[in-house]
Formats: C-alpha cells, structure tokens, sequence
C-alpha cells in the first residue's frame, strides 16, 4: 500500500513541477521580480503539501534584504523547504543549470550559479553576489558545500562569504531539520548523501509518511571586524545551536 500511495505522490508531484515549467516558461517574462518570487513560493508551498510534507518555521524570516541565508545541507528537498519558508536566491553548483527541467526550474527561481573548481569563476560569483546584496536581495547558500545526513555539521567554507563582506551586508544562520512527526526524533528519509540517487531518495521520502521539515532562524550576524574563516566557524556553531 504504501509503494501505491508513493507512486500517486509521485505522478502528483511531477505535474507540480510541469506546472511550474510552464509557470517559468510563459508566464515569467510578463511578471514583475516581486509577482515572480511570489510565484515561487507559492509553487514551493505547493509541492510540500501535494508530497504530505509539513513546513515549521522558527525564529525571524529576514523582512528583506540585503542578506546572505547561510544554511546546513542535507537534501535534494532543502531548496523547496527554504523557498517554501521565504524566497530566496541560492547559488548552486553550474552543471545544475543543465538538468533537464531542473534546470529551468532553478534559473526561473533567479538562481546564481558557480563552477566550484575554478577560483576565477568563484570569484565572479563572489562580486555577483555582492552586487545582488547591495541591490537589496535576499541570498542563500550552503557553506558545507555538500549535503550531510543531517546528525552533524560539515566544516563550513567561507569564500562565498566574502560577498557579505563586501557589501557590508548580515548574514543570518539557518538551520534545517527533519523531523519524523510520531516520535519527534531526526527523519533520514529526506537524506541524499554520498552516492545515493536523486530517485532513490525521493521515493524514499514519499514512502515514509509524518516528515516535517524545520527551517529555523537565528539572528543575522554583520561582518564587522571578523575575517571571513573566523566568520565562517561562528555561523556554523550558530547553526549547530539552532538545530538543538
């Protein structure tokens, strides 16, 4: 039965995203960046509730911006949850924009894109950022640069962070959780680590019933006179006391 029930969630679920392929593809160029980011949100919310999956916030979503959300990793999920909660502009790995539908779905969404092997393409990431921060945008990132299963926190990298710096603009910690609603302890079933498939993990998910998705807030935290590692570390515990 529940193999029955995951499959209807899943042809439900890809409607959801044809949906909003065509949402990006012919209704986007006529909307306004604010009826844009409203559309993504919605859409976010949207698939939560077709995939039974409950959405908590805790703490302060940011208002506005400028601000950087710097937020663990865990899945595949993480970037629905966060635009679900406050829609934001994430910056992903480069070959994401070619993913089939995928793709267009994270360009849509205003997503800024950065080749992690090459230090001159992160360094225009780097003063892309800054210059979004200084326009008043609200970014988000992942400084664990990988997804962990969710139990602990991976060292957090502070290149990106630099961007902050740059546009004298806060960053604030976020932390994401999922929590299996009967027991209230940690659900693995959104994980997506290591080699494990995309397919694998969202089948996984859509078997198990009662997950509940956490973003948690904490406060925004200014450059001041900190270097950016220094930062870095901060933000990370910050989070880790978010998630407990």
């Amino acid at each position: 039965m529940k193999s029955v029930v995951a499959a209807w969630l899943l042809l439900r679920g890809v409607w959801h995203v044809a949906k909003g392929y065509l949402t990006i593809r012919f209704q986007f160029p006529r909307l306004a960046p604010a009826e844009r980011e409203a559309k993504v949100q919605a859409w976010a919310q949207g698939l939560l509730r077709v995939w039974r999956i409950d959405l908590q916030v805790l703490g302060e979503p940011p208002a506005q911006g400028p601000i950087l959300l710097a937020a663990n990793h865990i899945s595949w999920l993480d970037i629905v949850v966060m635009h679900a909660a406050r829609y934001c502009r994430f910056v992903s790995k480069a070959d994401v924009k070619a993913w089939p539908v995928i793709g267009m779905l994270a360009t849509g969404a205003g997503t800024l894109y950065i080749t992690r092997e090459s230090r001159r393409d992160a360094l225009r990431t780097v003063h892309h950022m800054a210059d979004a921060l200084k326009a008043g945008e609200v970014l988000a990132v992942f400084p664990e640069g990988t997804t962990s299963n969710g139990l602990t926190l991976l060292p957090f990298h502070a290149n990106l962070l630099q961007s902050a710096i740059s546009a004298t603009a806060p960053v604030q910690p976020v932390a994401l959780q999922f929590i299996d609603s009967a027991s209230g302890e940690i659900s693995l079933a959104p994980c997506y680590v290591g080699d494990e498939t995309l397919v694998a993990s969202v089948w996984r998910t859509l078997t198990t019933p009662g997950v509940r998705a956490v973003v948690s807030y904490g406060v925004p935290q200014w450059p001041e006179s900190r270097g950016r590692r220094e930062w870095a570390d901060e933000l990370r515990q910050a989070v880790d006391a978010l998630r407990r």
